[in-house]
């Protein structure tokens, strides 16, 4: 079923979303209103040792007023390949580069409102940044934390790791690295 957009207004145009109200019509002739929260999107990276342990991140998420347990990740600028976005965020968080990056997939986050795209890659042989971490001011309180992948995919499976970007791009390198799928 296709839907005909009658009409659409920018409600807000922020640094990182867009609010939008799109009238809509669908094939019986009877309209609806759709609001979109436009995101230009994302990457992550899975940075992974050479001993099976994943490099991750604790940060503030100031909405839920707690620290989440995430793989590195940010958000695209205007025309930037999301490999090299990937690559950007891993070392202004961690202060680590990789030498080898594996597409995993792109995620839609919450698509019952928002356009967002997270693309996830694996990222491999890590070397150190002689330049360290790079982090802005919002991500001052951030600091680094390594754990094996089967130890994070148990905080999956305990529900203590609740990142929806983080856990896909764990499971996805556990099922590559079992040989599961």
């Amino acid at each position: 079923m296709e839907l005909k957009r009658l009409s659409r207004n920018v409600l807000y145009q922020g640094r990182v979303i867009d609010l939008i109200i799109d009238e809509v019509q669908y094939p019986s002739g009877n309209t609806s209103v759709r609001e979109i929260a436009h995101h230009p999107g994302g990457a992550v990276a899975v940075p992974m040792f050479q001993d099976g342990s994943v490099m991750f991140v604790s940060q503030l998420r100031y909405p839920l007023g707690e620290h989440l347990l995430e793989l590195p990740a940010g958000k695209l600028s205007p025309g930037e390949d999301p490999r090299m976005c990937a690559a950007r965020e891993l070392e202004e968080e961690t202060g680590w580069r990789a030498e080898r990056w594996e597409k995993l997939t792109s995620i839609y986050t919450t698509p019952g409102f928002c356009d967002e795209v997270l693309h996830i890659y694996l990222a491999t042989n890590l070397v150190e940044s002689p330049a360290g971490h790079q982090r802005s001011e919002g991500e001052f309180s951030m600091s680094v934390k390594t754990m094996l992948l089967s130890e994070a995919i148990r905080l999956v499976e305990d529900g203590e790791i609740r990142d929806g970007k983080t856990i896909c791009g764990l499971l996805l390198v556990g099922r590559r690295l079992t040989g599961a799928g």
